[in-house]
């Protein structure tokens, strides 16, 4: 923890003392316990990786080509800090007919260099030093971090593998006081794949309004719904509109990682507070991208369902592989990670992932990474071919029968 170089400049003097230097609060956030562990795997070519939450699949055609074509044109510009008119219509017509929420292009949404810096300046704009946000863990790296770094403190709710890792009201309320100002949301989760109920969604709704409490509703995984289930924003439910910030982006579904571009939908003070931020860190998310974005919301449907019906598949083998192994898992109802229950083998999980991958060349993430309610448990997954999963499968049954 904390940054220890010493630095001795070559023509002699003083010797700099870069652990003073660091901001505390920085210096006390830890590394990302995902990118820790895949350091280990660069530069291995041997290995079968069910680690980095990235699409297998290359964005498709028609979406390069209209990045392409949008360099072609010499659209190389800056555009307005919102982000262009015409990709604010197309988000806030996809919101309207995917979410069913009516959000004004002009006032209601920005474009932003991903859901993470959506994350980031809503958490600035929001919280003042000492309030309490709270959220759901196991969860991806981030969020407590983001918390650290806007000044608040960051309140964790454990949700547990019997519950499907879904948020239980009852365990909110609970993680709530006087100082409590935002709850963030995930679902589809990462790393579990948890999505929530709609009685447990509309009793997070009911809390968020008794305690006057702002969300930020992390959507990215929206689409990757499986079993015929229809997702539901909590910014759809009644009273929620008003006090929340729906965050999505094209990461996931579209398979867009490299093009770094998300969005933030929510009523036009809050907008008006993160532009703020965003116009003077990033200005601007690339034109190439936001043109890229707009054929991703106008034709990209057929591919997105065409990506999900691959993955619904590759869960589903995951899903019933890992039970016959012996390593309990829940069937998670989206995104594209598993995440088994490895304590029987009486392993931590990062024991577990550095013994798969030392001795079965087998990547996955040690639960631990995503918060200590993680602990005991591996995420895996499953965007990569089925033959790769089909062969990690039958190395992790090698390993744990070697248990």
């Amino acid at each position: 923890m904390g940054c220890e170089l010493l630095l001795r400049p070559a023509s002699g003097g003083m010797v700099m003392e870069y652990s003073a230097k660091i901001a505390r609060h920085v210096a006390a956030i830890p590394r990302s316990g995902i990118r820790d562990f895949f350091e280990l795997v660069q530069g291995r070519d041997d290995v079968i990786s069910l680690g980095v939450g990235e699409p297998d699949f290359v964005t498709p055609w028609h979406i390069r080509e209209a990045a392409i074509y949008s360099l072609e044109k010499g659209q190389t510009t800056y555009t307005s800090n919102l982000g262009l008119l015409s990709l604010r219509k197309s988000i806030s017509r996809y919101v309207r007919d995917f979410f069913e929420i009516e959000y004004d292009p002009a006032k209601e949404v920005l474009v932003t260099v991903g859901v993470s810096e959506a994350i980031d300046i809503a958490l600035r704009a929001l919280v003042n030093p000492g309030d309490e946000v709270i959220y759901h863990e196991p969860c991806y790296v981030s969020y407590s971090p983001s918390i650290v770094m806007a000044y608040g403190v960051a309140v964790a709710v454990e949700t547990t593998k019997q519950d499907g890792f879904s948020l239980k009201p009852e365990a909110l309320e609970k993680a709530i006081t006087p100082k409590s100002k935002v709850l963030m949301l995930n679902f589809p989760t990462n790393p579990t794949g948890a999505v929530a109920s709609n009685e447990d969604l509309e009793g997070i709704a009911k809390l968020a309004v008794k305690h006057d409490l702002i969300v930020l509703t992390d959507e990215i995984y929206c689409e990757l719904r499986y079993d015929g289930v229809r997702h539901v924003s909590i910014a759809s439910l009644p009273g929620m509109r008003e006090r929340t910030v729906l965050m999505h982006g094209f990461s996931k579904a579209f398979a867009m990682t490299g093009f770094r571009l998300g969005y933030a939908c929510a009523p036009q003070p809050i907008i008006e507070a993160m532009m703020k931020i965003h116009q003077y860190s990033m200005l601007c998310a690339p034109i190439m991208s936001q043109n890229a974005a707009i054929e991703a919301l106008e034709n990209g449907a057929p591919q997105v369902q065409m990506m999900k019906d691959s993955y619904h598949q590759r869960r589903d083998f995951l899903v019933k592989r890992l039970n016959e192994i012996g390593l309990d898992c829940h069937t998670p109802g989206g995104a594209f990670y598993v995440f088994p229950d490895i304590r029987n083998t009486r392993l931590t999980s990062k024991e577990f992932a550095m013994g798969l991958l030392e001795q079965e060349s087998v990547a996955a993430v040690p639960g631990g990474a995503f918060g200590p309610s993680g602990e005991g448990f591996l995420r895996c997954c499953y965007a990569t071919g089925m033959n790769d999963l089909r062969l990690a499968m039958d190395s992790v049954e090698r390993f744990v029968g070697k248990l």
